[in-house]
């Protein structure tokens, strides 16, 4: 894609020899970036152009046309005011987005997939977030705030969202939704544990790309990152909980990315700057921050597993290795737990109870208490509780969900 005078020209594919229809138009709002999708019989050619005064979007399709089921716009949400279509006097196909505030847009074709046909995905982000120039993979400094005994911070992230719906159940339960309830429910109990605070990756139905995951996770400076999910599979017999942490080679792989680009980066949560060490320095300091990373996640993980086995049949008793990218911060602790089989139709009966969901949280909780009451870091609340002989969680006196939001 490239940048001329404003002009974003994405020229995907060869026109195809046929128009191509546009079946529906769907728009996800975030809280610092909005997604528009733009479904299509067939692949086409596109191009984007940014305006101001007043701020819109406009996107040309040429030889398109509107389908039946896309003659009703959505409404507008997050950066986008109203959506509206027509065909321009050459025939192309034009989606014009009337901004609330200016933008930086990007735009890219999607084949199809399990559940979607080929759609035009067009992402919105806030000037002031696109501002930092060095954009998608800068990693974020950020510090505790200064106390004699700080909160542990556990950042949860709920799988997919939005136009991204995750597995879908025979019955048609999708991931996306059972995994935020987990995911809120266990921020929930985590807040109401003193020494303990959550925050979520994403507190609604809507898409996080997977490094801002992490970035929002590195933001907040947490100490350990967990990813709730529910698995799939073809015979829908197979049933069962599992936890993954990052494999060696996704380790490996993270670190040559973060090698290249550490003219780009900010410090390690320890404060760590790679940006004006040598090669070699600055891959064992590397190197050592991501090798106690892996460690704690194994252990932290073991102790999720185990909880989860004492709460039901899980599939596979020992933890997992995997290069989900999720789990490639290189300083913080990272895990990724497959709830259920929402593919099993009576797993997916017992995901969509809250009952189940607040077990499957419960268990989460627990294992993720035992392993920092086991392994509390310095200057933290749950290190005086541990010293003090404390082993069950102790309630906050103002907790609850309140801080599990963005």
């Amino acid at each position: 894609m490239l940048w001329a005078g404003g002009l974003l020209l994405a020229t995907l594919l060869p026109h195809s020899a046929r128009a191509v229809d546009v079946r529906d138009v769907r728009l996800w709002a975030g809280p610092d970036n909005t997604r528009v999708v733009v479904d299509l019989s067939g692949t086409a050619q596109h191009s984007l152009l940014i305006l101001h005064n007043p701020e819109r979007v406009v996107l040309d399709v040429p030889g398109a046309r509107l389908g039946k089921l896309a003659r009703s716009v959505p409404p507008g949400a997050g950066a986008v005011k109203k959506v509206r279509m027509s065909h321009s006097p050459s025939g192309n196909l034009r989606v014009v987005l009337d901004l609330a505030q200016p933008v930086q847009a990007k735009s890219f074709l999607s084949r199809p997939n399990a559940h979607y046909g080929y759609r035009l995905v067009v992402d919105l982000a806030g000037v002031s977030r696109v501002a930092d120039k060095h954009t998608n993979d800068k990693p974020i400094r950020a510090k505790h705030a200064p106390s004699d005994a700080r909160d542990l911070i556990i950042a949860i992230d709920a799988g997919h969202g939005g136009e991204d719906p995750g597995a879908i159940g025979k019955n048609g339960t999708r991931e996306k939704d059972v995994v935020l309830a987990i995911a809120r429910e266990l921020a929930a109990k985590i807040n109401g544990e003193a020494g303990m605070k959550a925050i979520l990756t994403r507190g609604g139905d809507y898409f996080v790309p997977l490094r801002d995951r992490m970035r929002r996770a590195r933001a907040q400076q947490a100490d350990l990152f967990v990813s709730i999910h529910a698995d799939s599979a073809h015979d829908r017999s197979v049933d069962g909980s599992s936890v993954y942490i990052l494999s060696q080679r996704g380790a490996t792989d993270e670190a040559s990315r973060w090698l290249a680009e550490r003219e780009n980066a900010s410090d390690l949560i320890g404060g760590v700057s790679l940006e004006d060490k040598d090669d070699v320095l600055a891959s064992v300091l590397l190197d050592l921050s991501q090798s106690a990373a892996l460690n704690a996640s194994q252990v932290a993980a073991e102790r999720v597993l185990h909880q989860l086995t004492q709460a039901g049949e899980v599939r596979k008793r020992e933890v997992q290795q995997a290069r989900f990218v999720v789990l490639k911060s290189p300083d913080i602790p990272s895990m990724l737990v497959e709830t259920a089989y929402i593919s099993n139709p009576q797993q997916e009966q017992r995901l969509r109870s809250p009952a189940h969901q607040a077990r499957l949280a419960a268990a989460i909780h627990q294992g993720v208490h035992d392993y920092f009451y086991a392994n509390p870091p310095m200057g933290t609340r749950i290190a005086q509780l541990a010293a003090a002989g404390s082993s069950r969680p102790v309630l906050a006196t103002a907790g609850g969900a309140g801080g599990a939001g963005q």
